[in-house]
């Protein structure tokens, strides 16, 4: 796999993990009464050889929020479903300790937020997928996060599926 190191923003453009970092943290301070949730998930195209395209997201809980998405070239092919899903979950897992890495780095210079966490997960109880459901939350949950899966899981199915095209 060739690991992207930037991000994208759809507003300001390549991103690095501690810029991001900073943009949520600034964020999140902006109006720290608000309920906020910072989101990661990862999704692929049903190709040989695909792209995963990972978001960050952080939402102001009905009020909107802003998002962040890389992509990462597949090295070698991924013959099935089953094998793209892990590495889905695999780099959502990955983007979720660095991005709380490098806001940690924030907080413990002197800041506060407020936040839940959450993995999104490309899976749903229709498809072809269903079966992998208990696995892949387990990783997710096994590692210490919030798992979703679908229908409420938009940051996989809807923010990084609109960059796998």
């Amino acid at each position: 796999m060739s690991k992207t190191t930037f991000y994208h923003s759809p507003i300001k453009g390549k991103m690095g993990l501690k810029d991001i970092a900073q943009e949520i943290f600034g964020y999140i301070n902006e109006d720290n009464q608000c309920k906020y949730s910072i989101i990661v998930g990862t999704d692929s195209p049903g190709v040989p050889t695909p792209d995963f395209i990972t978001a960050i997201i952080v939402y102001r809980m009905g009020r909107g929020g802003r998002y962040f998405w890389k992509k990462n070239k597949a090295d070698k092919p991924y013959p099935n479903i089953k094998t793209r899903v892990l590495q889905e979950v695999t780099l959502s897992l990955e983007a979720a300790q660095e991005i709380l890495g490098a806001l940690q780095d924030l907080v413990e210079k002197g800041g506060k937020i407020n936040y839940d966490f959450q993995i999104h997960i490309d899976v749903g109880e229709k498809g072809q997928t269903r079966e992998m459901i208990k696995e892949v939350v387990g990783m997710v949950k096994g590692n210490g996060f919030e798992a979703k899966i679908k229908p409420e899981s938009y940051a996989a199915s809807c923010v990084a599926d609109k960059y796998t095209k």
